[in-house]
């Protein structure tokens, strides 16, 4: 299931079901240490002064000391500081929520958890755990709110669901209630491969109530849908179909639907007419099958009800045999920090390339959902996500995605800001372009030369040409791009092309590479770019380009290699970039990712000469983000480094294993995890599927062994990192 969030294989956290575990404090004293007295009874009216005194002297000494129980301990004052310095830390947040249920002070429990589930949203375990904090210390319409936050933030998780029915049929009296809360749920997960546990449920609560004609309807519900357990729910509707009188299968719409139909005696049982339900992706509505003419009654009539679902059956495990390869790659379809293995990220490319290409809109949008749990901290699928939901037209649907994206999943990482700000410029939210870049400039990343030029070319599609100019300025004067000679160089070079091939100031440009020479005399660089002859006009320069990169179609014909096919292509986007329109760097990407697709596996893709002293200074530079290698995530969204992105420049060893401009925080060695409980039934089922050991929301069971991550191609053209080539661009390009 894609959905399960696993919450403790890879954190120090001690065992999570002593979460109650710890003593309350200590009962506070009498509330009633004296009473005033206004009268005694025979019209005295008050008390003397003297005596008030007294009894006040006397309140004041039998009044217990005040303990404070919103003060932090100095272990939780310890850990709020490390998550206020990193918020990525998984470890030490899993540590503070151990810290604060120690007093069971639910003001406590409260503000930590809903700072964590801020920062991780998609951890259901964690809300299930919130809920309960609030079930024993607070009161039924906290743990609804907790529910309805959860659900809101884990749509797709089918446990969250099935925690949230369960509760609703312990404490809801009203069952219709209790059944729209159940199809609420159905609705966003019933198509899931493993959603046999809220289908299980929904079962449970219609059976306690012997409403067979809604057992029925479910049964009818679940056979449309390839389930992983469909066979046993095949089995289980023709036992219980045979087990009870048709008059108790049908509704009441149906019986009267049936005899509606059978009155007419004109035509013959062999044209009466089978309806099958609509088809849709199988759980939105209920199924009305008012599918054949019969009198509600007799073996012969029942064979009919059955055959019918019998063919519902049939179609779905038709289905399910297209898809249970992709579903039994995905060995961890739950959330958590520690990076998915290669296997695991292709498939998921592959998986949505199938449903994309036969399974239709409503079917793609809830695998990508599902997709997104698992692989929440991958920019990738992001910006794929966007691009499917921009081509289906539905621009609300991607915006959505792209907020999440960037305000909360892979929020630390420059490529989906720079993705934003490309697709919001597009979407001609020009307002929305430039805060995405400020991201990047101002906290996320100041300093990284891919930001800034890409800005500065924004700002000139504006025709703000003085405001471009000062982005390349200020960052001259940021005490990075100071302390590193080559950073320097670079940005200089993009400064004075900028200034004489986009607003065509050559003067300006020979001052900016005057002023650069007087700083850096010895930059080869800088001598090497000074001499750059000037650029072609757009039109001129991508009709040449395509005809350099388009492959072949003649065998044996003389024609440039791939490598260079692909480099030349690279060039051409960064000058479009610079000289184009923003239709022109759309056009220029489409055309870049139709000839140089990047890889759906993980397997890392051909890279570019790493930086030594071989390698000449106009080859060590920075390919865009349009063909950037990505780095999967190591343990969560990784900080931003700054001190990494400048020693890229030195030509060092183990310089092309750095990523320029951010870095990933080094893997945490976790403590042995807790020993996982047993699932209930579902779930041990569901061994090849990735659940083994996953003991239920308390504790994750052991973890998997994994092989640091190797580097892996982006998807669509938009990497997760940034190469391992200098921070800036081409000096030979244009």
């Amino acid at each position: 299931m894609g959905d399960q969030v696993e919450m403790g294989d890879a954190v120090s956290a001690a065992p999570v079901d002593e979460l109650m575990h710890g003593a309350a404090a200590a009962g506070g004293g009498s509330n009633d240490a004296f009473a005033a007295v206004e009268g005694n009874g025979n019209g005295n009216g008050h008390v003397s002064e003297a005596m008030e005194g007294q009894v006040q002297e006397q309140a004041a000494e039998e009044q217990p000391p005040v303990v404070d129980l919103e003060a932090l301990t100095p272990e939780e004052e310890r850990l709020w500081n490390v998550v206020k310095e990193d918020a990525a830390d998984f470890n030490s947040w899993t540590s503070l929520i151990q810290e604060a249920e120690k007093l069971e002070v639910l003001s406590k429990v409260e503000k930590t958890y809903d700072a964590f589930l801020a920062e991780f949203p998609l951890c259901y375990g964690y809300w299930k755990k919130y809920a309960d904090h609030e079930l024993k210390l607070g009161s039924s319409e906290k743990v609804v709110d907790v529910y309805e936050r959860a659900v809101k933030a884990v749509t797709y998780s089918v446990d969250m669901w099935m925690n949230y029915c369960t509760y609703a049929m312990e404490k809801f009296e009203d069952p219709e209630a209790i059944r729209g809360l159940f199809e609420r749920g159905i609705s966003f997960v019933g198509t899931d491969y493993l959603s046999h546990l809220l289908w299980d449920k929904y079962l449970e609560f219609e059976h306690m109530r012997s409403e067979w004609s809604r057992v029925a309807q479910i049964y009818t519900r679940i056979l449309q849908v390839p389930l992983q357990q469909l066979d046993r729910y095949h089995a289980s509707f023709r036992h219980f179909a045979y087990s009870h009188p048709l008059t108790e299968l049908m509704t009441d719409e149906e019986s009267e639907a049936s005899k509606a139909a059978a009155a007419p005696k004109d035509s013959p049982p062999g044209d009466q007419e089978i309806t099958t339900v609509p088809e849709t992706d199988g759980v939105t509505e209920p199924a009305k099958p008012a599918e054949v003419t019969l009198e509600p009654s007799g073996t012969e009539d029942l064979e009919k009800y059955v055959a019918v679902r019998e063919e519902f059956y049939k179609t779905s495990k038709e289905w399910d045999a297209k898809i249970r390869d992709f579903e039994i790659a995905i060995r961890r379809p739950y959330f958590h920090v520690r990076p998915l293995d290669d296997a695991q990220l292709g498939n998921w490319h592959k998986y949505l390339d199938f449903i994309e290409k036969e399974g239709g809109i409503e079917k793609t949008i809830k695998l990508y959902e599902r997709c997104l749990i698992a692989c929440a901290n991958y920019s990738e699928y992001w910006v794929r996500y966007v691009h499917r939901m921009d081509e289906e037209g539905k621009i609300e649907s991607a915006l959505d995605a792209l907020h999440r994206a960037s305000s909360t999943f892979v929020k630390r990482r420059p490529e989906i800001h720079l993705f934003a700000a490309r697709y919001q410029e597009q979407l001609a939210d020009i307002k929305g372009a430039r805060a995405s870049y400020e991201v990047l400039s101002n906290s996320l990343a100041p300093g990284l030369l891919e930001a800034i030029v890409k800005h500065a070319n924004f700002e000139k599609r504006q025709g703000n040409g003085d405001t471009a100019c000062s982005l390349f300025e200020s960052a001259l004067e940021l005490g990075k791009i100071k302390e590193d000679s080559r950073a320097r160089a670079v940005l200089y070079i993009q400064y004075a092309r900028f200034l004489d091939q986009v607003l065509k100031s050559p003067e300006k440009a020979r001052k900016v590479y005057s002023t650069a020479l007087d700083s850096l005399p010895s930059s080869k660089t800088l001598l090497e770019a000074s001499h750059h002859p000037g650029i072609s006009e757009v039109e001129y320069v991508n009709s040449l380009v395509d005809k350099a990169i388009a492959p072949s179609k003649i065998e044996g014909s003389s024609v440039l290699s791939a490598a260079d096919r692909e480099e030349l292509s690279i060039i051409r986007l960064e000058f479009v970039d610079s000289f184009g329109s923003v239709e022109d760097v759309k056009k220029s990407e489409a055309r870049h990712v139709e000839y140089f697709p990047p890889p759906k596996s993980t397997v890392e893709s051909k890279k570019r000469p790493s930086l030594d002293n071989s390698v000449p200074d106009r080859a060590k530079v920075h390919k865009p983000y349009v063909g950037a290698t990505a780095t999967a995530p190591v343990t969560g969204p990784p900080a931003y480094s700054g001190q990494t992105q400048w020693n890229t420049f030195a030509p060092q060893a183990g310089y092309a294993q750095q990523s320029q401009g951010w870095q990933q925080p080094p893997i945490q060695q976790p403590t042995p995890p807790v020993q996982s409980q047993q699932w209930n039934q579902g779930y041990a089922a569901h061994q090849q599927g990735g659940y083994a050991g996953y003991g239920g929301y308390t504790s994750y069971g052991p973890p998997q062994q994994q092989a640091p991550v190797p580097q892996q191609p982006p998807y669509g053209g938009y990497g997760q990192g940034y190469p391992q080539e200098v921070n800036g661009w081409s000096s030979g390009g244009w």
